[in-house]
């Protein structure tokens, strides 16, 4: 199998992926109208909370100092002034819940799309995919790589974009009061960012850690609770605690490191908020209480007490909002992190379908084929030509193998000079160790992989040319491991043909030999089955399988060690049905046990990806070679 694939870490202080941060920004392209009412609130919002502190000035110089001075208290003039600032902050509150459920709206709205995309990518992915990255993995993609997005929409982007208003306002503000002990914030802002600028760099690196290793222990996880019976029947208990402790502690360290700075961040920045602060009431105290020279860059002498309380209070809302901006951007960057996993999923390269010959229902009129509007009983390769014609043949169920072979990583050959010849109606058995091969080749059948030399013909046509999914709706499929979903017994069947009528499932299982169990259960075919029919025995769940692979009516039968996992009673069931369910089909049987092919018009021994024998099983019993050496020592391949 190809080797499973890792991310890359980033660098320690690299910076959030533009090119995936724009990727993310055209998904609300839609909403653009609704994005820019919210940028509109945030500024009513900050505007509103710039304006409220200067409003303390006008409290103080206009209403607090002179009736101090004259001992008069107006209180009209108190109301004005409580009644404009309690405006401004019903403004500033009705803006952020306004903008707060905007931003809702277009986060989920943008993970539906984005999870829609995922799913549908999934669907057309190759199962090469699926064999280099675990359940577990793609599973995070869903889950923690999804929310840190919604987080990011949600929280992060709202609050950068809030912060950075915020701070405008403020320093317009700040510069309105004073010019003088702005630029002393400024030069205190500057001496701290070149400080904060040294613990920012490996931020980046460990929330991506973070996320990898989370990936990591969530997919290990989800592994051990689906082998939670094989593990306690082999006592791996105190193995997989240690594992998962070994994997947690991966995770606890990145996470911790990475949060441990994050965190810092804002005691930090109130650390040096409170140093500016003592700084500027310093310099404002002194400016508000000396004999000042003309200060004619501004036009006033001092500055007012009034000014001077106002001005405190802007310089802590102006360190907030940056410790805010650097909070929201360590988000940012484990967000990206997860949307470039996303992306990357969203990349992968599709299963590639260049087939052009389709499947139709088809009629015979005066000996010739046509196609038919409405279903027939019978079914025809519909081959359009480059000349133009285009023809129609019958499907019978021939296929051929001419000098195939196959590797799962190019170099490495698993066939070798595979030829073989399957008449419509016969049965081939594959017999072979584990690793022969012989699961590789029905699955070259339906292209579920490609080969890498030879041909493969169905009825006479390169199934390169058959599109894959017209060639894998002509074929039945039985696997040894069974795929049962949450549904009644009757759609887990009717999945093998959604058209099928409840007449039709029920005579499929009948051939199948599994309408009398299901008879038995509480609400008979309308029982709804759980986690994978885990109420079900093995034999049931193969019996639904195979009425599964019976409802759609297939010319061509593939039974991957169909009956493996069964009891002897149980398998004659299946064989009483196989038999039925076979007549007049061609089907390829991979089978452990030598009982179930012996009825078999052919029987391939494989052996390291070679075909090594072949005949009926007399004629193999005659050779005295591998067969026979199976066949009289035991009836289970080890």
């Amino acid at each position: 199998m190809p080797p499973m694939k890792h991310s890359v870490p980033r660098k320690p202080g690299e910076r959030p992926d533009l090119k995936t941060l724009l990727r993310l920004l055209s998904y609300m392209k839609k909403y653009r109208p609704i994005l820019a009412l919210g940028v509109v609130l945030i500024l009513f919002s900050a505007i509103a909370s710039a304006a409220s502190f200067l409003f303390l000035r006008f409290v103080i110089d206009d209403f607090i100092m002179p009736s101090i001075q004259s001992g008069y208290t107006d209180m009209r003039v108190l109301v004005r002034i409580l009644t404009t600032v309690a405006c401004i902050y019903l403004v500033g509150i009705l803006s952020n819940f306004i903008m707060t459920r905007l931003m809702v709206i277009i986060a989920h709205n943008t993970l539906k799309v984005i999870r829609d995309q995922m799913f549908e990518k999934m669907q057309n992915l190759p199962i090469t995919y699926f064999d280099t990255h675990s359940y577990g993995e793609i599973m995070s993609l869903y889950t923690n790589d999804a929310d840190t997005l919604r987080q990011m929409i949600t929280q992060a982007f709202p609050q950068i974009t809030s912060s950075f208003f915020s701070i405008t306002t403020v320093f317009i503000s700040m510069l309105y009061s004073s010019v003088y002990l702005t630029s002393l914030v400024i030069v205190i802002m500057i001496i701290s960012f070149q400080f904060i600028k040294l613990i920012t760099k490996k931020i980046g690196f460990y929330f991506v850690e973070q996320q990898k290793t989370l990936a990591a222990l969530n997919g290990y996880v989800e592994e051990m609770i689906h082998g939670q019976k094989v593990i306690k029947v082999f006592c791996h208990e105190q193995k997989n605690i240690e594992e998962l402790v070994e994997k947690n502690q991966a995770w606890c360290s990145a996470s911790t490191k990475a949060n441990a700075y994050a965190t810092s961040m804002p005691p930090i920045m109130n650390a040096l908020g409170y140093l500016q602060y003592v700084a500027v009431a310093f310099v404002g105290g002194w400016m508000a209480i000396a004999e000042m020279p003309n200060l004619s860059i501004v036009g006033m002498n001092v500055i007012s007490i009034g000014v001077l309380a106002s001005f405190l209070t802007l310089t802590r809302n102006f360190t907030h909002p940056i410790s805010m901006i650097s909070n929201q951007f360590n988000a940012i960057v484990a967000s990206l992190a997860g949307a470039k996993r996303i992306f990357t999923l969203l990349d992968e390269q599709e299963e590639t379908d260049e087939g052009y010959v389709t499947l139709v229902h088809a009629k015979e009129i005066d000996g010739n084929i046509v196609e038919s509007d409405t279903p027939t009983n019978m079914w025809a390769w519909k081959h359009p030509h480059h000349d133009g014609t285009l023809t129609y043949k019958k499907l019978e169920g021939k296929i051929i193998f001419d000098t195939v072979d196959f590797a799962y990583t190019p170099g490495k050959n698993v066939l070798h000079d595979i030829s073989l010849y399957a008449k419509p109606g016969q049965k081939i058995a594959f017999v072979g160790a584990t690793g022969a091969g012989k699961t590789t080749i029905t699955n070259l059948i339906n292209r579920f992989y490609d080969i890498a030399d030879g041909k493969i013909r169905y009825d006479d046509i390169n199934i390169n040319k058959i599109k894959k999914s017209d060639l894998r709706r002509s074929l039945g499929i039985v696997l040894q491991d069974v795929n049962l979903f949450t549904d009644t017994v009757m759609e887990n069947i009717r999945y093998g043909n959604p058209d099928a009528t409840d007449e039709q499932v029920i005579a499929a299982a009948k051939m199948a030999n599994a309408d009398s169990f299901i008879q038995m259960l509480p609400e008979g075919y309308n029982t709804i089955l759980q986690g994978d029919g885990s109420g079900l025995s093995q034999g049931q769940r193969q019996l639904i399988s195979i009425a599964r692979a019976a409802v759609s009516n297939p010319p061509v039968m593939i039974l991957d060690e169909a009956t493996s996992s069964i009891d002897t009673r149980t398998e004659k069931l299946i064989q009483d049905g196989m038999d039925r369910l076979m007549a007049g089909r061609t089907v390829f049987v991979i089978a452990h046990r030598l009982s179930t092919v012996q009825n078999a018009n052919a029987i391939m021994v494989l052996d390291h990806g070679r075909i090594i024998e072949r005949g009926t099983h007399e004629e193999l019993i005659k050779q005295e070679g591998t067969y026979y050496k199976l066949y009289k020592g035991a009836f289970e391949l080890e």
